[in-house]
């Protein structure tokens, strides 16, 4: 999966990045128009950017910047990071609004602490349109994910959608394989694929 490379800070606001659409759901039904994203990261921070032209169904309880639990079952984009040696991963949740959450996970849906644990210096942005599509961004600090995941050219990743709530359609940047929705499958995740940001 591609991860672009900036050389220099990159700022909410002045963001200028290619975006990669999503264009089937779990089953192979085509998504119209599609979810988008783009997951950067410059010398501070890993960048999870995502969109989606139509109105979210936001938790109730979703505030912007705001640590929530259980953002999964309404509106969300979703990125996990995994370890392929040590088979940990991390899973973070972002609201349309910049709601989020994260997770580690030591092995499939195996929670490394009980307790909710926010990861610390986590940063969202959000805007959402008159018309009710939203882009919505992340910035994860790099030092934090170095150390914890040893995050670098082994990572794999993957960035997953679930839209349309209460009905929800589950959407994967990466084929995770057959059977019901499922996206804690990190042994299909992508391996990371390094390139520098196109000139702005």
């Amino acid at each position: 999966m591609m991860v672009f490379r900036s050389t220099r800070p990159l700022i909410w606001g002045e963001l200028d990045v290619p975006l990669f659409g999503i264009k089937e759901d779990w089953y192979g039904n085509g998504v119209s128009p599609q979810a988008a994203f783009c997951v950067a990261v410059d010398t501070r921070s890993l960048w999870f950017i995502a969109s989606h032209p139509k109105a979210a169904r936001l938790h109730p309880a979703a505030r912007p910047g705001r640590f929530t639990p259980e953002l999964w079952k309404h509106d969300v984009a979703e990125l996990f990071l995994h370890h392929p040696t040590s088979g940990r991963y991390f899973e973070f949740n972002l609201a349309p609004n910049g709601a989020w959450w994260s997770c580690e996970f030591t092995a499939p849906r195996v929670r490394a602490e009980e307790v909710e644990i926010a990861f610390p210096e986590v940063a969202t942005f959000a805007e959402l349109s008159p018309e009710g599509g939203w882009v919505s961004a992340m910035a994860i600090p790099r030092d934090l994910l170095e150390g914890r995941l040893d995050f670098g050219r082994d990572t794999r990743m993957n960035v997953t959608f679930i839209l349309e709530s209460p009905e929800r359609r589950f959407l994967s940047a990466t084929d995770l394989g057959g059977g019901e929705p499922d996206f804690h499958r990190p042994d299909r995740f992508s391996k990371l694929e390094l390139r520098d940001l196109p000139p702005a």
